[in-house]
């Protein structure tokens, strides 16, 4: 019934009249029908949703899947960095060694075909979930350094060189297009057991610990849905949030850095344990933005400088509206994992489940200048000793970027939220120590929930 037409045709009967018409009109054999009909039109609204999910899947699966084949150029001449380690390529043998690192690394893509996401009947993440991947790709290089021995790598057959050299010759060039990689994984036991449950932490299903759906539901906290579109801020506080809900994981904890500051006490409070107990493992995140709205390239030599630490474990960042997870960086290009590739949903309650889908064995790279100031950069300590050297080489990384505002700081204390009854300074005002001196950034206008540099 139209609510307008009732009340202008009614005009001058009370309320109850009118209300008692419309009930009267709706008898038990009426009923049935509209019940019927209205059942067909959700059922034709999920229909719609399912067939739209499934088009926006297959369309990402194409663009991406296209690009994602599309191979990088990597110059001989120039190392490559990632996580700490330096690669020369114009070597067969460090080629080797830089491949068989990079195929080690997890990578968390896309996928379709899942259970349901919570308060919502998407089975997709495809078109809008590649930044909570970007984060997942981030935590689980964090679990790798956690769990697994110094230097693990997974154990393939290298059969085909996948990376185009700038500068080899003919007769070079035409005996690697004979070779072939074969992802056939195979673990060294024990760790392939855990190689493998810490993949299944990231299985996209509702009891996994990390996967698309736990986030999901973390994210609500945040006012976000399945659907929306979460920043690299957002990302670690739901990152953090998973990992404390966690009871596979008694001795690792996340903290995330506020205002650009890392509070050195706030950490100690988190990580420290009676004795005989050692300190709690911990993954800190750093939410920054560097920048407007395109990257300041006076941070660039910085960003640098954080890649080739081994504590660092990689950035959650990307272009505009497009995640990806860097790893490292060649020259002036970084070198990243890219989750917009849509793949079948993985059954990871089968038994010796595949793995391949879960490793990349195409690295790519893009220009820093096309970097999204907006981005999570993360580190690992063990433990306490790690955390005090992970201090010291981060800050002397930070050093460089002197000349303008330090990318972020550490600060003795512990922070404002935690402070009880402490002075908070006025009108949002964040201080960050620059050559001895106290200086102050105005962060009312700060943008996706970042502090300006």
């Amino acid at each position: 019934m139209n609510p307008i037409s009732s009340s202008a045709r009614c005009e001058g009967q009370c309320p109850t009249d009118d209300l008692m018409d419309d009930w009267l009109l709706l008898s038990s054999e009426s009923a049935a029908p509209q019940h019927l009909e209205a059942s067909r039109e959700d059922q034709n609204s999920e229909d719609r949703g399912k067939l739209k999910s499934k088009l926006v899947s297959a369309w990402n699966s194409v663009k991406y899947g296209w690009s994602l084949k599309q191979k990088s150029k990597f110059s001989k001449s120039s190392p490559v960095v990632m996580f700490g380690q330096s690669y020369e390529l114009i070597d067969q043998g460090e080629r080797e060694r830089f491949r068989r690192s990079f195929v080690t690394l997890l990578w968390l893509t896309y996928r379709r075909g899942f259970p349901q996401l919570p308060g919502g009947s998407l089975t997709t993440d495809s078109g809008w979930g590649c930044v909570l991947r970007t984060g997942q790709m981030l935590l689980a290089q964090g679990l790798l350094l956690h769990l697994m021995p110094p230097g693990w790598t997974v154990s393939h057959h290298v059969v085909r060189d996948d990376m185009d050299l700038l500068g080899l010759n003919s007769k070079e060039g035409s005996n690697k297009r004979g070779r072939r990689l074969s992802l056939d994984l195979h673990l060294v036991r024990p760790m392939a057991a855990t190689h493998r449950r810490v993949v299944s932490w990231f299985a996209d299903n509702p009891t996994a610990p990390f996967g698309i759906h736990k986030l999901v539901e973390l994210g609500k906290s945040s006012g976000k849905k399945a659907g929306d579109w979460y920043g690299p801020s957002i990302a670690a506080h739901i990152l953090r949030k998973a990992v404390a809900a966690s009871t596979d994981l008694p001795n690792l904890v996340v903290y995330v850095a506020q205002d650009c500051t890392i509070y050195l006490e706030d950490v100690r409070r988190l990580c420290e344990r009676p004795p005989p107990q050692s300190w709690k493992s911990v993954i800190i995140l750093v939410p920054v933005r560097l920048g407007g709205q395109e990257l300041n390239p006076s941070y660039i030599t910085c960003v640098k400088k954080l890649l080739t630490l081994q504590c660092c474990i990689g950035i959650i960042g990307g272009k505009p509206k497009h995640s990806l997870f860097f790893v490292g960086f060649q020259d002036d290009h970084l070198l990243y994992l890219d989750p917009h590739y849509c793949q079948p949903t993985v059954d990871i309650t089968k038994e010796n489940f595949p793995l391949e889908s879960f490793h990349c064995k195409h690295p790519r790279k893009m220009s820093f200048s096309r970097m999204d100031p907006s981005c999570t950069i993360g580190f690992y300590a063990k433990g306490q000793k790690d955390f005090e050297s992970l201090c010291a080489a981060v800050n002397e990384a930070l050093s460089t970027s002197a000349e303008t505002y330090p990318m972020f700081i550490f600060s003795e204390g512990k922070s404002q939220e935690e402070e009880k009854g402490g002075n908070t300074p006025p009108n949002n005002i964040t201080f960050i120590q620059r050559k001895n001196e106290r200086k102050r950034v105005d962060t009312c206008n700060s943008m996706d929930e970042f502090v300006l540099l």
